[in-house]
């Protein structure tokens, strides 16, 4: 899911008459609906709901294309007598993609634009094993454990990511073709911009207002000091050392005291 479209709102912090969540809150948990598509094109889906209502995935009206992996997901909770009408853009991708700020002008006709993941592996596991052959030959064996968001199976991630790896190691069957051409690559892939702040798991107050100061991605985070972060508005003590831990813990990045000048 890239964007999404409610009536009547025309900026990502506004709120919708009697619905419990602002609409900050709404696009959060409309990222969270994992789907499934079966075609590259880009796809329109529309809910129309009414309260008092809890609002989940299986009253989306979406193309047969689209196919919703968790139909209970929650959405929203109505009140009595109010209303939420919205569109989303459905598209495929890969990894993360941040908020293109330069083509929301183009793109946008009311369409607020998501931060969207698309990452259907949500962890692995591997172990390797001492075996021997029939003819006593020492062998390994590798064993592989593979979780998935449903929008694909753990097969299919497997047979995605071995015909990943055949493609990137083709070029090397033929190296003296690649120094004779100078074909190499020497683009350097900066792996900190892929990865987004939701991998931190921070609180909903940290996170937001994180979103709010167009902090993306941890790439976006190190631009930041540790005293920047106090700078953000509603951005507290308690949040910044959040974020300080977070980064420690789970990347082993720390971040500078201060700007260095």
């Amino acid at each position: 899911m890239t964007a999404l479209r409610i009536a009547g709102v025309n900026h990502e912090f506004a709120t919708v008459e009697g619905v419990r969540e602002d609409v900050m809150e709404l696009m959060l948990n409309m990222k969270e609906i994992i789907l499934k598509s079966y075609t590259n094109q880009t796809q329109i889906g529309r809910l129309v709901a009414t309260g008092p209502a809890t609002v989940v995935a299986a009253q989306f009206d979406l193309p047969s294309e689209i196919e919703i992996v968790d139909r209970n997901q929650y959405v929203a909770t109505l009140a009595e007598g109010a209303k939420l009408e919205m569109e989303f853009r459905v598209e495929k991708g890969k990894g993360y993609r941040a908020i293109d700020r330069s083509k929301e002008e183009a793109t946008s006709l009311d369409f607020l634009q998501i931060d969207s993941i698309f990452m259907p592996v949500t962890k692995v596991n591997y172990s390797v094993e001492d075996i021997r052959s029939e003819s006593g030959q020492a062998r390994d064996r590798l064993l592989l454990e593979i979780w998935t968001n449903g929008s694909i199976n753990p097969k299919e991630a497997l047979s995605q990511a071995a015909d990943m790896l055949v493609n990137l190691f083709n070029p090397l069957k033929d190296l003296n073709a690649l120094e004779s051409s100078g074909n190499f690559d020497d683009q350097e892939i900066n792996q900190e911009n892929q990865i987004p702040i939701e991998e931190l798991q921070l609180s909903v107050r940290a996170y937001n207002c994180l979103k709010r100061a167009q902090i993306n991605t941890v790439a976006d985070l190190l631009d930041y000091s540790q005293e920047d972060l106090l700078e953000i508005k509603n951005f507290g003590q308690k949040s910044a050392e959040e974020v300080i831990e977070a980064l420690q813990k789970r990347l082993g990045i720390t971040l500078p005291q201060e700007k260095s000048k």
